[in-house]
């Protein structure tokens, strides 16, 4: 049998063991996924701050060395 052989698994034997295998998985709860979509915004927005004012001092410090500031 070559490796091809070995890796056929019919359909039904395949959805018993996939079932299996998630039922291993530990969800998160409600309130987890909710703290951490909550937290992704927050660092976003953060994120986001953050590189609005390093544009804003990039592009005076370019306006500055380049003369166009008026």
């Amino acid at each position: 049998m070559d490796k091809a052989e070995k890796a056929k698994v019919n359909p039904s034997q395949f959805v018993r063991e996939v079932r299996q295998e998630v039922s291993k998985v530990t969800w998160a709860s409600r309130k987890e996924t909710l703290v951490a979509t909550v937290m992704v915004f927050i660092f976003v927005f953060m994120a986001a701050v953050f590189f609005f004012f390093v544009d804003r001092l990039m592009s005076f410090g370019v306006r500055l060395l380049l003369g166009l500031g008026s």
